[in-house]
């Protein structure tokens, strides 16, 4: 009896070694992000833009809905969609993103093998002799292992688990490599669309005007008109013409930049014809939307997965103060001859276990186990504010989304009011009633306002899009 208990006291003291390594590493510390359950404003956006029926209709998965639609769901341009699906195949930033997501999972597979023991064949021939010495063979193949830690303490384990997260942080920087590469090519889209929509305006203004011009000029031959009514009109034509030739250049500009994002020439049928003021179709964020709806982030999810690698080192700085286990072994043959090393006779075998034990280390397990927590502190804070301007800029996307509405309706009316005031005083001023200079100010006042207006518009459009971005959707092609 006494011999089994002998035997059984360093099993148990080995068990409860093993069960012990996952104490090392400490439990993952909550993030104190300290932002509302819900958004400051009340979630439910301008009308005219509704989440799919089916979401609206189960409120309890309103957050993922939002977090999952596609953005070939989001995007309604057929134009739009093939140069976002040109440019996810051909961008070199998502391409290199896409690299180093190969490179950590390389590095995790390279980690992941030092849980495993490396046996090698190794086969050598020895001849030596000297002027005085007769010359002799030695001839060995062996197959062992060599310097295999046993984990018991979970040193390995943890830092494979540290790289295979670092290896999922990767994962999701692709991700919102993505989502920023689909919010940037819709952005360059309707920057080049409201460029062009502004030189049209802009060539309609300079055509308007120099009809004027050549009316002043003929009422001018007449004795009708001033020579200053003249120069006030020849003004307003190099002013349009001006306009015509800065709008061009950025229209250029755009195309440029859109080509950059693509990665590749972009047939010019794919450009936009006209501003579109339907190119998005995201909804109305539902009521009650819990904010947690941010933690389906990709880069959120990046800083999550950092804050669990950091985590993970500190067990693996832990378990460097335990005592570390290495076994070196190898069986074979070996001989004196080469032909006769598989004979019978020949088989050599070794076996070199090696315990260490770390007893004085000059503070460096300390200062690696410190440095470790501070590291984790550091991915801790990372985190929370990850969370907290994640939170920030879905906010202030909201808040413009209503009072861009708002300010949209208020300069359609202006346009209509300005272009109703220049009929009136186009007619005044043909009639005799008016001089050249309140027609003037009139053509200005309708030119600035239509120019505000497609400005309007589009700080509309793509607070659409910062919306959809910022909620983390479109590192999805379509919606599940």
């Amino acid at each position: 009896m006494r011999r089994r208990d002998g035997l059984l006291m360093p099993v148990i003291a080995l068990a409860g070694l093993l069960a012990g390594c996952g104490a090392l590493v400490p439990r993952l510390p909550e993030a104190q992000s300290d932002i509302p359950a819900q958004w400051p404003l009340p979630p439910t956006t301008a009308a005219g833009v509704a989440l799919p029926v089916e979401a609206a209709a189960e409120p309890d998965a309103s957050a993922a809905t939002v977090a999952d639609i596609g953005w070939r769901d989001f995007f309604v341009d057929p134009k739009l969609e093939q140069l976002i699906a040109l440019a996810l195949g051909n961008n070199r930033d998502l391409r290199v993103a896409v690299l180093n997501v190969e490179r950590a999972r390389a590095q995790y597979r390279i980690q992941r093998a030092d849980r495993l023991p490396s046996i090698d064949v190794t086969g050598a021939l020895t001849r030596s002799g000297g002027e005085q010495l007769p010359v002799t063979e030695q001839a060995s193949v062996t197959a062992g292992v060599a310097a295999f830690e046993f984990d018991l303490f979970g040193r390995v384990r943890n830092l494979t688990v540290a790289q295979l997260e670092r290896y999922f942080a990767q994962e999701a920087a692709r991700r919102a490599a993505q989502l920023s590469l689909v919010a940037e090519i819709a952005n360059a889209w309707l920057a080049l669309s409201a460029d062009r929509e502004l030189q049209r305006v802009a060539r309609e203004a300079l055509t308007n005007r120099e009809q004027a011009l050549a009316l002043n000029e003929k009422r001018h031959e007449l004795g009708a008109v001033s020579a200053l009514d003249v120069s006030q009109a020849q003004t307003a034509v190099e002013t349009a013409r001006t306009d015509v030739s800065r709008y061009a250049g950025q229209v250029a500009r755009d195309i440029n930049a859109l080509t950059l994002l693509v990665g590749a020439p972009i047939d010019p049928d794919l450009l936009p014809d006209s501003f579109d003021l339907h190119v998005s179709g995201l909804g109305a964020l539902p009521a009650g939307l819990p904010s947690e709806v941010l933690l389906r982030r990709p880069d959120i999810q990046q800083s999550e997965r950092l804050l669990r690698a950091a985590n993970a080192n500190i067990g693996a700085a832990r378990a460097a103060f335990f005592p570390s286990i290495r076994l070196t072994g190898q069986v074979g043959y070996a001989s004196d001859d080469l032909s006769t090393v598989f004979d019978s006779g020949t088989r050599i075998w070794s076996f070199s276990p090696q315990v260490s034990l770390p007893i004085f280390e000059g503070g460096r397990l300390v200062a690696g186990l410190r440095s470790a927590r501070i590291d984790r502190d550091i991915a801790l804070a990372q985190y929370e504010k990850a969370i907290q301007g994640g939170f920030r800029e879905v906010a202030d996307a909201l808040a413009l989304t209503r009072t861009l509405a708002e300010q949209k309706t208020s300069q359609q009316a202006l346009v209509a009011a300005a272009t109703r005031a220049d009929e009136l005083s186009r007619v005044r001023y043909e009639s005799g009633r008016d001089s050249y200079l309140v027609l003037l100010d009139s053509q200005r006042t309708l030119y600035a306002a239509q120019q505000s207006l497609i400005a309007t518009q589009l700080a509309e459009q793509s607070n659409r899009v910062l919306l959809y971005k910022v909620l983390g959707g479109g590192w999805l092609e379509a919606a599940p």
